[in-house]
């Protein structure tokens, strides 16, 4: 059982399906003190709040829409007035819209992928952050759950691959300034997986060298990197061959690639949940 986690109070976003369900399941198992989950859907939070139900382990659920900045905005100080300031802050929430081109699909579609993706961590721990800092007394730590589509982007999933970018260069610009403002109690993890078996990205091909990764691998992976502190967690292998491979070659020659290795239509069967 972790230090880092027993007797903190754990904030997760998405957390009524996929992997924000087992990042709260292992949360209450390490020995959280007070979970925090925020998602759409009430009914759903409710049922995960009763699945982890454990001794000394407070619950509160929020129903937050993420789209709305104003939300989070309310959401958050209500966090902060209720003593609630997390040791531990999750963003595990998450959209992908179709598998159009760019040009076809709804610019609102984009939008929201923005808001969700991106724009939402960062208005969270805009609020959240000061409040960590001045709690040192215990070690603080922030997920957030970026992709590979931030290192390796691929067609059919335009604003998908650039929210991720986004806050996959936010989070990690945010692990460097803590640590230049000698806030050496708060670390960043940087989470980047490639496709996660949950649903979200049902009808996904297979891409060489980089399986799927079964949800339960992934959040072990995740959490068991936060809790090191480590800046980044990139999975599976595969990733960091593509990543490098973009790296170094020539557009057109890691085109060519790309497209043997099956990244580039890989979203071509998407469907999702």
């Amino acid at each position: 059982m972790s230090r880092t986690v027993r007797g903190a109070r754990v904030l997760i976003t998405g957390a009524t399906r996929g992997m924000g369900a087992l990042f709260a399941r292992r949360a209450a198992d390490e020995g959280a003190s007070e979970l925090t989950l925020w998602g759409r859907d009430a009914a759903a939070l409710e049922r995960s709040a009763a699945g982890l139900a454990r001794p000394g382990l407070r619950v509160r659920t929020d129903v937050v829409d993420l789209t709305d900045l104003a939300a989070i905005d309310d959401a958050a100080r209500s966090v902060l007035a209720g003593n609630a300031t997390p040791d531990v802050l999750v963003n595990n929430a998450g959209v992908i819209t179709g598998n159009g081109y760019f040009w076809e699909q709804n610019p609102r579609e984009a939008e929201e992928t923005l808001l969700v993706n991106t724009l939402a961590p960062m208005r969270l721990v805009s609020h959240l952050l000061p409040a960590m800092i001045a709690d040192a007394d215990r070690p603080k730590r922030v997920l957030n759950v970026a992709s590979a589509a931030g290192l390796v982007p691929n067609p059919r999933m335009a604003a998908y691959a650039a929210s991720k970018a986004a806050a996959l260069t936010w989070s990690d610009i945010l692990r460097l300034e803590l640590e230049q403002a000698d806030h050496g109690h708060v670390l960043v993890t940087t989470f980047c997986p490639s496709y996660v078996s949950t649903g979200m990205f049902a009808g996904a091909g297979a891409v060489r060298m980089t399986p799927a990764l079964r949800p339960e691998r992934a959040v072990d992976q995740a959490w068991r990197g936060m809790l090191a502190g480590r800046p980044f967690v990139i999975t599976p292998p595969g990733v960091h061959l593509g990543r490098a491979a973009r790296g170094m070659l020539p557009a057109r020659a890691w085109d060519a690639m790309a497209r043997v290795f099956g990244v580039h239509g890989s979203m071509e069967s998407f469907t999702g949940r």
